[in-house]
């Protein structure tokens, strides 16, 4: 060993030393703060499903993939990471001698067959990642980044040390090559002998390139090591153990979509009757009061923006970004945890836990950040705007694209539900909804007799249960469809249908109520579960003695339809739910409704969040609609798990949009730019939004907006008229 192997040895040593120390430092750091969070028990069931998602969406990058060169890319990287992870450990032996290298395997020549082809694509992936940041960077001119809002300097950190580390492993091997150390043949490692024609012979050049190589590793871990919210980092080992712990592990796409978490307190859902405000947890009114599985969320964000550049909020000027308020409930969640691991923080009257003696040591800091509210304005120190908490449609845009699975519509529900239950505050239009809602069943605040007006004039009986003995299918007719006036269309042409195909089904008529969805998504727990129970009784006694299998309905609402078959379940109402474009789809290709006259004009197809990406039923409309008109629909440039929202989920059909552009508007805008003259829809949610987004546009007599049940009944029985222009729903 000469003396400068003995100087890059000690080099390499002295400064992995000091790296592995903060490193240690730092996870013990970061998993105390998980740990503040509260008791999540069913993220440990299905061990077996959970291995095998995790090794399914990390290994084959099945999320990062939605976005072709992005995750292609990626992978090479991510893959250069972990199996050139070996090259940094050869490193060690490389700064002692300079034909060092690994024991047993650095000989073999696939090993160095292998590693050469990786560093080659991971020199290619890292820069691709590179020139698109580059190219998204938020100063660029023309609109709004993903990166928006993103630590750039970290992400820029990240891929230099990524391009030098891969560039010096190439180094090194083109050193032995010049200094004739080299194992591995031409053909394995056409790069490395490349390198090493232009290198020098210089014989102590491994050494000191690998003592580089280790230098720049070991700059990065010390980094990161003191930056414990830097998820662009952190991710890539955050990610394994929170794509493991995800809510649903076989749900084919984001763990957090469809039915929402139940509330829950200390880890165990809550039972309303017998709940204390006092001592069981309502909502999250404070940082710790997520869940453990909430805190890992936050620290895994790798800032991608991915969920930012399509959330409808933010794409029409609103103060919600997905990542943003991930962001700062990881930043608010580490600034206070000094706060917190001294035994402070507020029980659930308000009153502080802490003695003073433990508080005393804490910086000023600290201290206040645990006076902050979790919602509040930046007037009152808020860490969460309310215009940002009430901007969420709770399409799911976020959760579906997120490549970590973070579950951003669980977290805003749960931040909600305190606001609502415990301090009465949410946008004061929504209050007539959740009165209705209790008062009347029904969001409008209809009378309940007339909850079967929608049947007066069709040719035939509408059976409803109770009259008749048996019935295939219960139609679910819901609050829309039986009291909005564009919805009560879709609800005719959906029973005329049904009649036409020879189905035997039942209505509820007056026994029916609302499903709960709009209360439960804007946090009204207490509502849902009032409404829910007593559906759940009433559906329960009208399919007794039928097994799960035969105890089927059919909704033309995906909120009714999302909520009855994902989130009774919780209440003990095990049903088959299927939409009515699934089952029209059916009777169509069984042969029982028969298109006979093509829709003429064109047809676009908007999907509905909650059908769509919530629910992954996208082929079925599309098959009814193809029917129908005997051709190819004409689709919009985001669609199907990427289609855009109409505004409405997340019970904002009952808020105003104040703030930015109107988000039906945005949609209509893309539905017209097609040419078609006819938008199908499959929720009457997303019926009353285009329309208005239509009519916005002074374009209701160019384009008409109607339920794809509307536009099969057109082809099935083309004497049926096109219907007259929808008028304002009931008043309430």
């Amino acid at each position: 060993m000469g003396s400068v192997q003995i100087v890059t040895t000690i080099l390499a040593a002295g400064i992995t030393a000091v790296a592995v120390w903060l490193a240690v430092r730092a996870v013990m750091k970061m998993t105390a703060v998980i740990r503040l969070g509260q008791p999540a028990p069913e993220r440990f069931a299905d061990k077996g499903a959970r291995t095998r998602k995790m090794l399914v969406e990390t290994a084959g990058h099945t999320r990062m993939l939605k976005w072709g060169v992005v995750g292609a890319a990626h992978w090479f990287v991510m893959v250069g990471f972990i199996v050139l992870s070996l090259l940094v450990l050869e490193a060690y032996f490389e700064v002692a001698t300079t034909d060092g290298g690994l024991p047993i395997i650095g000989h073999w020549t696939i090993f160095g067959l292998v590693t050469e082809i990786i560093g080659v694509l991971g020199l290619v992936g890292i820069l691709v990642l590179m020139a698109i940041r580059l190219r998204n960077r938020p100063t660029r001119p023309g609109g709004r980044s993903r990166f928006t809002g993103s630590t750039m300097w970290q992400g820029y950190f990240v891929e230099w040390i990524v391009l030098l580390v891969l560039i010096f492993g190439f180094v090194i091997r083109g050193f032995k090559v010049a200094t004739d150390h080299f194992e591995f043949p031409f053909w394995a490692t056409p790069v490395s002998h490349a390198v090493g024609a232009v290198l020098p012979d210089w014989a102590d050049g491994v050494s000191v390139a690998a003592a580089i190589k280790i230098i720049i590793s070991m700059t990065w871990l010390i980094v990161i090591s003191l930056n414990v919210t830097m998820g662009v980092a952190w991710h890539r080992f955050l990610a394994f153990p929170n794509i493991f712990f995800k809510r649903d592990p076989e749900k084919p796409a984001g763990s957090g979509l469809g039915p929402l978490r139940p509330m829950t307190s200390q880890g165990k859902p809550l039972d309303f009757e017998e709940a204390d405000p006092e001592k069981d947890q309502f909502g999250v009114a404070q940082v710790e009061q997520f869940t453990w599985k909430g805190l890992l969320d936050f620290s895994t964000c790798t800032e991608c923006g991915r969920c930012q550049s399509q959330c409808p909020a933010w794409n029409t000027g609103k103060p919600l970004s997905p990542k943003l308020l991930v962001l700062s409930l990881r930043d608010h969640a580490y600034a206070k945890a000094p706060y917190l691991l001294a035994g402070g923080g507020k029980d659930l009257t308000g009153e502080e836990k802490a003695t003073q003696a433990q508080l005393a040591h804490l910086d000023v800091l600290s201290l206040a950040e645990g006076d902050k509210p979790l919602i509040g304005t930046a007037e009152e120190g808020g860490v969460i705007d309310p215009d940002v908490l009430w901007s969420c449609t709770t399409c799911g845009a976020c959760v579906e694209q997120c490549p970590v699975d973070i579950e951003h519509v669980d977290h805003i529900v749960d931040m909600r539900r305190y606001q609502v239950l415990i301090e009465s505050s949410f946008p004061s239009e929504a209050g007539v909804m959740l009165r209705n809602l209790e008062n009347k069943g029904n969001p409008w605040g209809a009378p309940q007799n007339t909850r079967e007006d929608w049947t007066k004039g069709l040719d035939f009986e509408v059976p409803r249960v109770g009259e008749v003995d048996d019935f295939e299918y219960l139609f679910w007719v819901g609050c829309a469809g039986a009291f909005e006036d564009r919805a009560k269309k879709t609800t005719r042409a959906v029973a005329t249908l049904l009649n036409e195909a020879g189905v035997s089904f039942a209505i509820l008529g007056e026994g029916e109520t609302c499903s709960g969805d709009p209360a439960r998504r804007i946090g009204n727990e207490f509502v849902f579960q009032m409404l829910a129970q007593q559906n759940v009784e009433t559906l329960n006694e009208a399919f007794e003695g039928r097994e799960k299998a035969k105890r089927k309905i059919v909704a033309t609402c995906p909120h009714c339809f999302n909520t009855l078959g994902n989130e009774y379940g919780q209440l003990g109402g095990e049903f088959e739910v299927v939409h009515h474009t699934q089952l029209l789809a059916h009777l169509v290709s069984t042969g029982k409704l028969t298109p006979v006259q093509p829709v003429d004009g064109g047809v676009t197809y908007h999907d509905p969040c909650y059908l769509g990406r919530h629910n992954r039923v996208f082929a079925a409309p599309r098959e009814v609609l193809g029917d129908a008109i005997e051709g190819e629909i004409t689709e919009m440039p985001r669609n199907s798990e990427r289609s855009f929202c109409c505004g409405a989920g997340g019970a904002r059909m009952w808020m105003e949009e104040k703030i930015g552009k109107r988000i039906n508007v945005d949609r209509v805008e893309e539905a017209m730019a097609t040419g078609a003259k006819t938008v199908a829809v499959g929720c009457p949610f997303c019926s009353t939004m285009l329309n208005d987004g239509v009519n916005g546009k002074g374009a209701g007599e160019q384009v008409e907006v109607i339920d794809v049940a509307s536009v099969l009944l057109r082809s099935v029985k083309p004497e049926q008229p096109r219907g007259d222009k929808e008028s304002a729903p009931v008043a309430g």
